[in-house]
């Protein structure tokens, strides 16, 4: 994934990111206004060493000294001695804990720090420490530890000052940290999630997990009608140039190599295949092409209600010979009138035994004789093997896949499937695709139309 590429999908959920971004602004601003406020006092002492007749050593004893004792100075002052005369009765461990000390380099300064949730009582307890420290200096210096007699002595240089501004916690270090740890988690998560994703969600994708090319990208309305990709009675499809796209890719396919039989379905239920199964239909009978549409699917069968055919009598009373085929199928009541469709019929106990028979791949052959093109339609593929039975007697199969429905290893099992029973795979149809997708391209006409000039002839040959 390059950088275009993680751009460009912290894009397509920068709604979510802003969301995250608020909430952690919010968290910080909230964990800001609860925590107490701690104030920091500092007080800076000087050690400097005089010899017994009161006489300044020399500054390269001083250096010296400097060096040697100055940074056990500064960890004395956070011994528990000198922290215990500060404390009195209170938690001395809790004190020395608030207390930092430090030797200035190059110099003969030690500077202590006391924080405290109080800025009166921090300045208190520095002041404090830093007699306590000089009165433990006089006691444990003396002449007679000193070079020369020299004697070292601690004196205040700063004073501790009351604290106005705290420490901590500081609003606007916090809402910045806690931004940016939001954004990272979020892009994060977004980058993760998309790797781990294996669900098929563009054209590429699906056309690297089926091995065949996409004939179709077909959009998705939220606001569409229950059976939104058949138009029927003059009326526009929501999503006629992406099935126009469809016909044209069947239509101009090699014409030793164009089928006369075609099996629709899909991975999973709901992705779809049966709307597609109809729509297809329907533009190739506008195109002028003689299409026979067939219900195959024995178990949920949707394409009776779907054109408002009825589903009986129909394929099953045909296979069953109580029906000739000539009065099962009925003309679909579409602007072209070049659609037949054949229902379902009563449903068998048996679907795949009988779709799998030669007597339907014979009314296949029968119906396919009679039109420039039979569709049909079938179950899922992963469901039941009633779409396999009916690959193995079609020219070919159309593969249709929902947007953000089946995974790679979903597509890779029905393509194998079909291998498996000798299926002709055509290509794969993305539906449901984001409208921002799908209608990227739109160029629609804006001025009235004509839908008789829409009367085409028959495809050479028919």
């Amino acid at each position: 994934m390059n950088l275009l590429s993680c751009l460009g999908l912290v894009w397509k959920n920068r709604r979510f990111v802003a969301g995250a971004l608020v909430l952690s602004v919010v968290t910080a601003l909230v964990l800001t206004a609860v925590t107490v406020p701690t104030y920091a006092a500092s007080v800076s002492m000087l050690v400097s060493a005089s010899n017994q007749e009161g006489g300044t050593i020399t500054a390269y004893q001083a250096a010296l000294l400097s060096q040697q004792r100055m940074q056990s100075y500064a960890n004395l002052l956070t011994s528990r001695r000198v922290v215990r005369a500060v404390a009195g009765e209170g938690d001395v461990e809790e004190l020395r804990k608030r207390i930092e000390a430090e030797a200035v380099p190059d110099t003969v300064l030690l500077r202590a720090t006391v924080t405290d949730d109080d800025p009166r009582r921090a300045a208190y307890l520095a002041d404090s420490l830093s007699r306590a420290f000089a009165r433990l200096i006089d006691d444990l210096e003396c002449p007679a530890q000193c070079p020369d007699g020299a004697k070292v002595s601690v004196s205040v240089v700063d004073r501790a000052e009351v604290p106005v501004t705290p420490i901590s916690p500081r609003p606007l270090v916090n809402v910045g940290l806690g931004a940016l740890i939001g954004l990272v988690v979020t892009v994060g998560a977004i980058i993760v999630g998309d790797r781990l994703n294996t669900t098929i969600r563009t054209p590429e994708g699906l056309r690297e997990a089926a091995g065949v090319p996409v004939l179709g990208e077909i959009g998705h309305e939220r606001a569409a009608r229950p059976y939104p990709l058949i138009a029927g009675r003059g009326e526009p499809l929501p999503q006629a140039e992406a099935l126009h796209t469809l016909r044209a890719n069947l239509q101009f396919m090699e014409t030793g190599h164009r089928p006369r039989s075609l099996v629709v379905t899909g991975c999973l239920p709901g992705e779809g295949a049966s709307s597609v199964c109809a729509a297809l239909a329907a533009v190739l009978a506008e195109a002028g092409w003689r299409v026979t549409l067939v219900d195959g699917d024995l178990r949920r069968p949707s394409l009776g209600a779907y054109l408002g055919v009825g589903d009986r009598p129909g394929l099953t009373d045909v296979l069953a010979g109580r029906v000739e085929t000539a009065a099962a199928t009925r003309r679909w009541d579409g602007p072209s009138g070049r659609l037949a469709v054949l229902p379902s019929g009563p449903l068998p106990a048996s679907p795949s035994v009988l779709l799998g028979s030669g007597r339907m791949r014979l009314l296949i052959d029968e119906l396919a004789g009679a039109c420039d093109l039979v569709i049909v339609d079938t179950p899922p593929l992963l469901s039941v093997v009633d779409a396999a039975a009916l690959a193995a007697n079609c020219d070919g199969a159309l593969l249709v896949a929902r947007h953000g429905v089946p995974r790679q290893q979903d597509l890779a099992r029905a393509v194998g499937l079909l291998s498996s029973v000798g299926a002709r795979l055509l290509g794969t149809v993305l539906n449901f695709a984001p409208a921002h997708r799908a209608d990227a391209r739109d160029y629609t006409a804006r001025a009235p139309v004509d839908p008789a000039l829409d009367v085409v002839s028959p495809p050479a040959g028919a």
